[in-house]
């Protein structure tokens, strides 16, 4: 359950943030005199973000050195574009993405998520926009129809709607669009070189943050990997797994009262046998030895019985419908969850079973035969 929440989760945000995002960072001013001396009254220009360009310097050599790296699967550029939709009397800002779309698919897989028109239609369509399925119902607007679009410098475009994606992610389907990437660049009257954001997908994301620093150098630009981008999502998935995991634990811990209780029990009802065995030559390490066989015994019939009802279990909510854009329960078969389900089922098994065993070995057929 923890892996499928976690995959939904991960797969919702790949959506429309990549793995790596290489980016011009704001920088604040300094003091012109840097000086730690008191004697000294520092002097800035002003102490707010610096009015520098956003625009990376030859982002064709930086996508070219960045494919050529281990690990690299997908390598787009993007134009970032504050804008405001218009349609007629209503209005409402976002944020458009100039991108070429099918690198950007290749991505995103924005197929996936389009309930209206085809990707294929913004490639062939220089004035087009696919918008987010909250821009369309704000605005009333369907495939075919033209919007006006005015960005933050007053620059102002009529573009024909050729697609309408849905992410299920409010904050996206109420702000963002696609665009080409000349358009953007004509939006903010810059020229065919003019690039703000180059975008970098990995084999594997939660690896991410170890490639952060090494594009940085790379790149000369900031290089910000997904979970630095979604701190808060990054919460509630440790959220998630902290509390599954102390429910396993208690569980887990349950049973292995549970086996020490019935090994506990299974020696005192054969205490008289455990001393003739003893009597007859069986040393302290062969009785020993009997109880961890039992207890193996009962390990390993409780844990094929335990992955047996689980894969019932999976089977069963996996095709329960949960409705909205989830659509079925997310949950599914993972090989790597049963293999350490059942070590540490069996390791709880042998921890459980040990002390009773040890007991049993030290058991003296002297004082039983007493008695």
């Amino acid at each position: 359950m923890v892996v499928g929440f976690n995959k939904d989760s991960d797969e919702s945000i790949f959506k429309s943030v990549p793995h790596l995002r290489i980016y011009q960072e704001d920088e604040i001013c300094s003091p012109l005199i840097k000086n730690e001396n008191s004697e000294y009254t520092p002097v800035i220009v002003n102490p707010k973000i610096s009015n520098t360009s956003n625009r990376l310097i030859n982002p064709n050599k930086i996508i070219s050195d960045l494919k050529k790296q281990p690990d690299v699967v997908n390598v787009t550029q993007q134009v970032s574009v504050n804008v405001f939709y218009n349609n007629g009397k209503s209005q409402i800002n976002g944020i458009s993405s100039g991108v070429n779309i099918l690198e950007a698919n290749e991505m995103f897989d924005i197929n996936s998520v389009m309930i209206a028109g085809n990707i294929r239609d913004l490639h062939s369509t220089p004035n087009g926009i696919i918008t987010g399925v909250g821009i369309a119902d704000k605005l009333n607007i369907r495939v075919n129809d033209y919007i006006s679009i005015i960005s933050s410098i007053g620059a102002t475009k009529i573009l024909k709607v050729v697609g309408i994606f849905k992410t299920s992610n409010s904050s996206v389907d109420d702000t963002k669009s696609y665009i080409n990437v000349a358009t953007a660049q004509q939006l903010l009257k810059q020229s065919s070189s003019y690039v703000t954001d180059i975008y970098v997908n990995i084999t594997d994301p939660e690896k991410a943050p170890n490639y952060s620093r090494k594009f940085s150098n790379l790149t000369g630009y900031k290089a910000e990997d997904w979970q630095a981008a979604n701190e808060s999502t990054m919460a509630k998935k440790q959220t998630r797994k902290v509390m599954f995991g102390s429910i396993s634990f208690a569980i887990l811990l349950v049973a292995a009262f549970g086996i020490y209780n019935i090994i506990n029990m299974t020696i005192n009802e054969k205490m008289n046998d455990i001393a003739i065995l003893k009597a007859t030559g069986f040393s302290g390490k062969d009785v020993m030895n009997i109880f961890i066989k039992e207890t193996l015994i009962i390990g390993i019939t409780g844990t094929v019985f335990g992955l047996l009802v689980a894969t019932v279990l999976i089977h069963f909510l996996s095709k329960v419908y949960i409705g909205g854009d989830v659509g079925y329960f997310p949950i599914d078969f993972e090989k790597n969850v049963y293999i350490s389900g059942a070590i540490i089922g069996m390791f709880i098994t042998l921890a459980a079973g040990i002390i009773p065993a040890r007991n049993a070995a030290k058991v003296d057929p002297i004082e039983i035969f007493k008695r």
